[in-house]
């Protein structure tokens, strides 16, 4: 368990452009860039342009939690906590396994509000964690517009769910649509 814990570390320090000697890394050149292609994921969307956003409309993102996913958000986020990064200390837990860091399978939510037609602004999000998410596990956000509470604020619910329909994350988020940049 030790090694893995200090490898995480490690990780999550080259992350952050250090190595482990406190000495600054070399930058990476694997991050996404805006131009390049993203990995494959499934999206859905109901509004095609803000101005057409209402009640009702949905818009969902599908992801497949890899073991990548799970050590990058270790490095990134600096959360090493064993149960998801240890096979050996994960199994003596409730769990019985390792599983996936609860806000990194609640950033899909974020995910699925980027599908947004429009420049979104998350405001607020309430997160409630009904069951474990386990590394391998195909996931989709789902986020409905429930409520228009004025000035281009919306009220949504939120669920992520997984191949099985359970639902592993409920919840609630407000989100402001400002109108997108002119870049041309």
């Amino acid at each position: 368990m030790f090694e893995s814990v200090v490898a995480a570390n490690r990780a999550a320090l080259a992350a952050f452009g250090l190595e482990t000697d406190g000495t600054e890394a070399v930058e990476t050149t694997d991050r996404i860039e805006p131009d390049e292609d993203l990995p494959e994921w499934d999206a859905d969307t109901t509004a095609s342009s803000p101005e057409d956003i209402e009640v009702g409309d949905m818009f969902e993102f599908t992801k497949t939690i890899a073991d990548d996913d799970v050590q990058e958000f270790a490095a990134a986020s600096g959360d090493t906590n064993p149960l998801h990064l240890d096979d050996e200390y994960a199994e003596e837990t409730r769990f019985q396994g390792r599983i996936a860091h609860g806000t990194l399978v609640g950033g899909l939510i974020s995910a699925a509000l980027a599908r947004i037609p429009g420049l979104v602004v998350y405001l607020s999000q309430d997160l409630e964690f009904h069951n474990p998410v386990r590394i391998g596990s195909t996931l989709t956000a789902s986020c409905k517009i429930v409520e228009e509470l004025g000035n281009s604020q919306f009220r949504l619910t939120t669920q992520v769910h997984n191949e099985n329909s359970d639902v592993v994350i409920d919840g609630e988020a407000v989100i402001l649509i400002d109108e997108a940049p002119d870049t041309e």
